[in-house]
Parts: C-alpha cells; sequence; structure tokens
C-alpha cells in the first residue's frame, strides 16, 4: 500500500515538471516543502528529462528553475543522515547520476535562479552553461556547517569560475551571498528582478534556440573543454571546431545570408 501510495503522488505531483515553449524545454524542481532539497528521486527524474530534451530534435535549449522560494536549497540531509562510514556513503550517493549525467548533455541549459540556490543547488546551477540570477536569490556552500564538504562539484567548479581564494571563503564559511555578490564574483550572467526572471532566461534561450544548433552544441563543447585543458591545447581544440563548422550547411547559410543583407534561415545541417 505505501508504494501504492508513492506513486499515486508522483503521478499526481512530479518531482520535475517538464514543460515546452517552441523549442525551449523547462524544467521545473518541485519539492517546495523541502525548497526542492536534492534526493535521489529529484536526481534521476532530472537527469533522465534533461537526457530526453538532449535527444529531441524539435528541441534546441534547456531551462531549469524551482517552484517557489527555492531553487534548489541543497542536499536533503534528512537521507544522509542514515550513512555510515566511507562505503555506506559511496554505496549510497543518492546525486551520482545527476553529478555524471550534466556533462555528457550537449544542448545548452540555462538556470534560472528564483531563490535559495545552497550546496547541491548552487553546484547544479554550476553545471549549467547560463546563470540568469532573480535578486532575491541567496547562493552559497554550507555544507562546511553540517561537517562535510561539497559533493557535486562545489571544489571544483567554483574555485574555476570566482578564484581560488573567493572559492576558499565561500566554502569555508558557509555564508549566503546575495546574487549581485554572485554576479560580481563572475558566477551569474546576469541579474534581474525577480518578476522579470523567467522572461528573460525565455529571451536568452529563444535568442539561442535560432542560431544553428550545430554550432551551439560546438561551442559548448569548446568552453567547457577549456576548463580541462591548458591554454595551448585548448585554442589547438577550438581552431580543429571552428575548422569543422565549414563542413555545415549552416555555416554556408550563415555566410551567404550575411552577405546578402538578410536574416539567416539555419536547419541545423
Amino acid at each position: 500500500m505505501f508504494r501504492l501510495a508513492v506513486l499515486l503522488r508522483n503521478a499526481a505531483e512530479p518531482v520535475v515538471k517538464v514543460s515546452t515553449q517552441d523549442a525551449i524545454a523547462i524544467l521545473t524542481i518541485n519539492r517546495p516543502k523541502q525548497l526542492n532539497a536534492l534526493n535521489k528521486e529529484v536526481s534521476d527524474t532530472l537527469i533522465q528529462e534533461l537526457i530526453k530534451c538532449d535527444q529531441n530534435p524539435a528541441l534546441s535549449v534547456m531551462i531549469i528553475t524551482g517552484v517557489d522560494r527555492a531553487f534548489v536549497a541543497g542536499a536533503d540531509i534528512k537521507s544522509m543522515l542514515k550513512l555510515e562510514g566511507y562505503t555506506d556513503a559511496l554505496r549510497h550517493d543518492d546525486l551520482s547520476a545527476l553529478r555524471t549525467g550534466l556533462p555528457t548533455i550537449r544542448k545548452p541549459i540555462i538556470a534560472a535562479v528564483n531563490g535559495f540556490v545552497l550546496g547541491g543547488g548552487c553546484e547544479l546551477a554550476m553545471a549549467c552553461d547560463i546563470i540568469v540570477a532573480s535578486e532575491k536569490a541567496k547562493f552559497g556552500q554550507p555544507e562546511v556547517k553540517l561537517g562535510i564538504l561539497p559533493g557535486m562539484g562545489g571544489t571544483q567548479r567554483l574555485p574555476r569560475v570566482i578564484g581560488k581564494a573567493k572559492a576558499m571563503e565561500w566554502c569555508l564559511t558557509g555564508w549566503q551571498y546575495t546574487a549581485e555578490e554572485a554576479e560580481r564574483a563572475g558566477l551569474v550572467s546576469r541579474v534581474v528582478k525577480h518578476e522579470e526572471l523567467m522572461p528573460t532566461a525565455l529571451k536568452i534561450a529563444t535568442t539561442i534556440s535560432q542560431q544553428s544548433q550545430i554550432t551551439c552544441r560546438l561551442i559548448k563543447q569548446a568552453i567547457n573543454g577549456s576548463q580541462e585543458t591548458t591554454l595551448s591545447m585548448g585554442l589547438q581544440y577550438e581552431a580543429d571546431l571552428f575548422a569543422a563548422t565549414f563542413a555545415t550547411k549552416d555555416r554556408k547559410e550563415g555566410m551567404s545570408a550575411f552577405a546578402e543583407k538578410r536574416t539567416p534561415v539555419f536547419k541545423n545541417e
């Protein structure tokens, strides 16, 4: 009976709500009572839905956001309390699917940060490609206050984005930071009024969806690759991908449209 009740609840209230607008998919994390905290169900469902969107040729961009007051206010601590020891923590890694799956998504992902974005939520946002934040957003890596450290990229992605000194402060103090502070640190693309958050995210997504999707994927691939290699190797990688675009019909269309002073019509070929 308990399993049936859980299934019925999930059918009525999915932990990740998915909607589409033209070529844009909007994935909304839906655990308002828990401030959208990440658990295994959310992690598995979110990555499954992202993979579906990534494989859907009708979709070009994904937006991730949260309901009510939070984007994601961290991982579900209650589910971690029962863990004992190193091997137990490894064996019951509830966020493993999300951690390993996000880097495989080829299409651009925009994080529309509407409120609290703490711990695993901050790390989820960092794993996206663009972060647009409401003025009400609060960022932070408070894991140290629980006697743990960030486990989904906080000690790895954060210093690459905001630098070692600031990353040390964020992770060692557990303090919260405003959206404006996160923007000044280089973590956030832009901060907007709360009511303008989704319109702004949709405007960015729409603009991206109108480009050659082949080229957008190569740009994402090149920029992500820059975080894992030397400058000289990255420059060569970029040059190779640049040359690869000359094998596409979209490159010819884009250049022809420019020469003819018209808007290009990309067919993603």
